[in-house]
């Protein structure tokens, strides 16, 4: 394969003006197709074959009426006040008839009709009108919810004076993510970190340009697809967040080796190519293992989860191409000008050159001699340390966001908290249960019953509705928990709903299912727990096999695996310990501690587990090469570590500069996962990689290249430092059979095996 990159790479440099048009053309391409196709995304959470979700599948075609989303007005008066009165029954009677005469409008309750039960506070202070559509959050007309907005200020002036209206719920939710000036920051601190790393400001601004032409042509296209494809609106942000720090990364591995051959003597053309074929198949490798990482989030079998990594492997296939293609091509047109200006036209001698190498890596020495001075004392504290990082994690739950994690002073925000203060928490994500009564003589009376029965069980702290639909076929059961939408007892009720289902079929000849966004949330969050376990042995079955087929090696693959292990259960503590226990939160501007969201693990341990095993490679590659060269176990560890170090601490920086820049501002979606990747690259390459790695390495000593013969034999290889394209560079000079040239030889004598 590095051969094939070598050639590769030649062909970028001769014919870079056709590459930047491409890339260019291809931009203009995607944007177009974004403007002109996309439909936008769509944050209907299912999981098909859960209870919860057929149920509510059920209801489209029996009830369309309840099965669209939501939204409600919240009116709430002064303090000593009640709502109750004449004039505030009247005002709100008026609005919600209006309101129930809207376009994709199925009902708004109007909270002092006789049909309609606790939707007035029992402080008598606040009024709930429910309103209904007969369509989903994204087919949602806009105006319709301007027009519902305008009522509801209408109706505040309307009321008594210090009354207030608050117009949220599920439709004016708040959850699609977008970028803001923040994130612009994390692309200046890289900026920063490239130009102190090269000194050369065309060799800074390369990588930034590369990496913003991949993640626009990967971003774009997502949301193109959005016109065949329901793609979540965390999809192309998380393309957005690992396709910049990725991108980065790729074309930081092949500048930095490029300018280190250029330091060495080598013409532009044959180190661009050779980069390509040695630092790009390193790139391959780490792209391959994010993409393979992300692909595999289909264990869970949740939709829009295997949507959202086809979607964030897209984008890291595009940095990759990026890397191969236009970072060569860009290099190309920089030519000469970046060659290390101290090195520039300087002719040493190999010991000067080795002289000047170990003083300009002075600081990475020390640090590695430090580090492997004690290996065992450093691999005892690491581990010990992270481990109680990882503690919080033991109490980790997860949930799918609601209304009470968005921005204070947003509608959504407002109108959930006036909801959980004057009505109870449980308001907030009502569950409905679905009773088959088709057999009933009584469909009305049976549902009743039904209703009777739950409400004398724990948790539930109303039962505000109890109809048959027009058809009389099925029965609907609101129930609101005692608890908000993400808590445990509200999962608990769910649990003894659905275990309540042998005593209905038995009492009532009745089957029962329990449904609604926040049954839904709950049995989302539950699949998405239990897929843990399977996507962890899947990554790190993963990480042995690929790992042992680049190093050759038994002891690398577990003591890599290893950390990456540390890491991800370090990233998940601390992600436990601020936003679910609270401490620090407010630094960070966390809008509610509660539940982390439910997609965060199995999201951080891909994503993860893609950028350790890069640093991996990287790292422990230069410390092979030198032990294959020398076999000197011990001096390879600080010899391979000094002249990789410095961009691994780069790219490093740089990537957590990228996913830091999204926690200030970021959605409460995105805020999380930022977070934790954030958490788990830092510990992943300063603690496990810088120090870790090198102290178990010194440890091991020779031990740590062995690989049995018989397993040698059944891995495939994987060049993934291009040593094949070393051997083919190093014959490509000897004469060929059909050669003219001449061996000339003096004083050549031959003897036989009998010494003659």
């Amino acid at each position: 394969m590095s051969f094939s990159l070598y050639k590769l790479g030649q062909l970028m440099v001769r014919r870079r003006g056709r590459v930047l048009m491409a890339w260019l053309l291809a931009l203009v391409l995607a944007v177009a197709g974004m403007a002109t196709l996309a439909h936008g995304t769509n944050d209907e959470f299912s999981i098909p074959g859960s209870q919860s979700q057929d149920a509510l599948d059920h209801l489209g075609h029996v009830f369309p009426e309840v099965s669209g989303t939501s939204a409600q007005i919240v009116a709430v008066a002064p303090e000593s006040q009640r709502i109750d009165t004449t004039e505030s029954h009247n005002a709100i009677g008026v609005v919600a008839k209006r309101i129930g005469g809207y376009r994709q409008v199925t009902l708004a309750a109007d909270p002092f009709s006789e049909t309609v039960q606790d939707a007035v506070s029992e402080d008598g202070r606040a009024a709930i009108i429910a309103i209904q559509f007969e369509v989903p959050f994204n087919e949602l007309d806009s105006q319709v919810k301007s027009k519902i907005a305008s009522d509801a200020k209408a109706l505040q002036d309307a009321l008594m004076d210090g009354a207030v209206t608050y117009c949220g719920g599920a439709a004016y939710s708040n959850a699609i993510p977008s970028l803001s000036p923040t994130e612009a920051l994390g692309l200046a601190f890289a900026l920063i970190a490239l130009l102190m790393m090269f000194g050369s400001l065309v060799a800074a601004v390369l990588p930034l340009f590369t990496a913003v032409v991949g993640v626009g042509v990967g971003v774009a296209t997502i949301y193109t697809m959005t016109s065949w494809f329901t793609i979540s609106s965390t999809a192309p942000m998380l393309a957005v967040m690992i396709g910049l720090a990725v991108g980065i990364d790729y074309a930081l591995f092949l500048i930095s080796r490029h300018r280190d051959q250029l330091s060495d003597g080598l013409e532009v053309e044959e180190s661009i190519a050779r980069s390509v074929a040695t630092a790009g198949s390193a790139v391959i490798f780490a792209g391959l293992t994010v993409i393979i990482a992300l692909l595999g989030l289909f264990v869970a079998g949740i939709p829009f989860l295997t949507t959202m990594g086809v979607a964030a492997a897209f984008g890291v296939l595009v940095a990759v191409t990026v890397a191969e293609t236009l970072v060569p091509a860009l290099l190309g047109f920089a030519g000469k000008r970046l060659i290390p200006r101290k090195r520039a036209n300087v002719k040493t001698s190999r010991r000067s050159l080795t002289n000047r190498k170990s003083h300009d890596h002075r600081i990475a020495r020390t640090w590695v001699r430090l580090v492997t001075a004690k290996p065992l004392a450093v691999v005892v504290v690491i581990t010990v340390a992270l481990s109680a990082l990882a503690l919080p994690a033991a109490n980790l739950r997860l949930a799918l966001p609601d209304n009470s994690v968005e921005e204070i002073g947003t509608p959504a925000r407002d109108a959930y908290d006036a909801v959980a203060e004057h009505f109870g928490p449980g308001f907030n994500g009502p569950l409905i249960l679905t009773a088959d009564i088709i057999q009933s003589t009584d469909p009305i009376g049976l549902a009743n019953r039904i209703a009777d029965d739950i409400r004398r069980l724990p948790g539930v702290k109303a039962v505000p509705l109890a109809t048959p639909n027009p058809k009389g076929d099925t029965g609907i059961i609101q129930i609101v928990p005692e608890t908000g939408p993400s808590d445990a007892a509200t999962e608990q009720l769910v649990r003894e709903l659905r275990g309540k289902y042998q005593y209905f079929l038995d009492t009532y000849d009745t089957e029962t299912a329990v449904t609604g966004i926040t049954a839904v949330a709950i049995d989302v969050s539950s699949k998405l727990g239990a897929a843990l376990l399977p996507f962890g042995l899947l990554v790190v079955g993963l990480s042995l096999i690929l790992l042992a087929m680049v190093f050759r090696s038994i002891w690398v693959p577990l003591k890599a695996t290893a950390g990456y292990l540390l890491s991800v259960l370090a990233a998940f503590g601390v992600t436990t310990w601020v936003f679910q226990l609270g401490h620090g939160a407010e630094l960070i501007r966390v809008q509610r501690v509660g539940p982390v969201i439910s997609f965060l693990p199995i999201i951080l341990m891909g994503v993860l587990f893609g950028l350790a095993m890069d640093y991996e490679v990287f790292l422990v590659s230069r410390i092979r090469e030198h032990y294959a060269h020398h076999g000197d176990a011990k001096a390879a560890v600080e010899e391979g570590f000094a002249s990789a170090s410095t961009v691994v601490v780069a790219a490093a920086t740089i990537m957590l500069s990228v996913f830091a820049a999204f926690i200030p501002e970021g959605s409460a979606t995105i805020k999380p996962i930022a977070f934790s990747l954030a958490v788990g690259m830092f510990v992943d390459a300063f603690v496990v990689r810088l120090t870790l790695v090198p102290a178990v390495l010194a440890l091991l000593g020779k031990r740590a290249w062995h690989l049995p013969a018989w397993v040698d034999r059944r891995l495939p290889v994987f060049d993934a430092e291009g040593d094949g394209l070393e051997r083919e560079l190093r014959l490509r000079d000897w004469p060929t059979p059909d050669s003219t040239e001449v061996l000339s030889a003096h004083d050549l004598t031959l003897d036989d095996m009998n010494g003659n």
